[in-house]
């Protein structure tokens, strides 16, 4: 008989500066059967992905006021860590106000948990193929 692979718990960035609003993303993320990694601002958020090469998607929101904008900081992720797919959420942007960078996925906050874990699977699916 063959060995079964062990279930890869892929890791998720979530960038959240808000307390009660980071721990309700880190519960969905997973519930979802993703690792949570933590980043309370943009530049905790940056120092992780130099840290962890084997994240491969970051779940940020947009509405930071105490950091960097939101769409500036996936900007410069998708520049300098291409293969890292990206979801942004915000409660007062919508997704015909921000320009996003390229393959940045948009959901409106408040957040639909179903759509929101259904595009960090495809997304992560998609990746997997991806060197890490």
């Amino acid at each position: 008989m063959g060995q079964s692979q062990p279930f890869k718990r892929w890791p998720v960035l979530v960038v959240e500066d808000e307390p009660i609003l980071r721990l309700d993303a880190i519960s969905m993320v997973e519930k979802a059967g993703f690792e949570a990694v933590e980043a309370l601002s943009s530049a905790d958020a940056i120092q992780i992905l130099k840290e962890r090469l084997d994240i491969r998607l970051v779940y940020m929101d947009l509405d930071m006021p105490r950091s960097r904008s939101g769409i500036e900081i996936a900007a410069a992720i998708r520049k300098r860590w291409p293969p890292i797919e990206i979801i942004l959420t915000a409660a007062y942007f919508t997704r015909e106000s921000v320009e996003l960078p390229e393959r940045a996925e948009f959901y409106p906050k408040p957040i639909n948990y179903d759509e929101v874990i259904g595009a960090m699977r495809r997304l992560i699916t998609k990746n997997e193929g991806q060197a890490v």
